[in-house]
């Protein structure tokens, strides 16, 4: 005889290795709410690569609870967090969000869950927004100099270009100076 509970599994997300605390944070909130099996990875919110969210996707079953601590850890825009709320929905699977206290069980979470992610997506739209903003501010100010070339961090392009010229491949050169192919062909363009 099957049971009327599912499993209670869970996914966490970071977009940063850097971002490791707030990575504990969220499996601790999530094993709190309840969670046995908690999917966890350090991927950037607009990846369309997302492997564990995949395997969480693909392991839970009919009566189970999908949690996620709020809705931007779970998906990139609002039609994303729709299409994977529906998904789990048809497939028998209840979805809870901590931060919101929303459950898709009921009407009411279903109906908070369309509010949810169309606020979520304004604000990651607004905060994108003051961030660009900023940029411009400093740009025109002297103060912003963009991100530092990884390459030229870790050596110098004259470097490549000297090895270069002294007939050295480019995989050779890739080894010797530690930095990616595609850097070295950046630096030789």
């Amino acid at each position: 005889m099957k049971s009327s509970i599912g499993a209670c599994v869970a996914y966490a997300r970071t977009s940063t290795l850097e971002q490791r605390a707030g990575l504990e944070a969220q499996i601790a909130q999530l094993q709190a709410a309840g969670a046995t099996k908690v999917f966890f990875e350090h991927v950037s919110s607009v990846s369309t690569v997302r492997p564990k969210l995949a395997e969480a996707l693909a392991y839970v079953r009919e009566r189970d609870t999908f949690i996620v601590t709020a809705a931007d850890r779970l998906a990139r825009n609002t039609i994303d967090l729709l299409n994977i709320v529906d998904d789990l929905t048809k497939r028998g699977v209840t979805v809870r969000i901590l931060s919101m206290d929303l459950d898709t069980s009921t009407p009411t979470g279903r109906l908070l869950l369309s509010l949810v992610a169309s606020i979520s997506e304004a604000e990651r739209a607004w905060m994108l927004e003051r961030q660009r903003h900023g940029i411009a501010k400093a740009k025109s100010e002297g103060r912003y100099k963009g991100r530092a070339a990884t390459a030229q961090a870790k050596a110098k392009a004259k470097d490549v270009r000297a090895l270069k010229a002294s007939g050295v491949g480019v995989a050779d050169i890739v080894r010797q100076t530690g930095i990616s192919r595609a850097s070295v062909y950046r630096i030789l363009a």
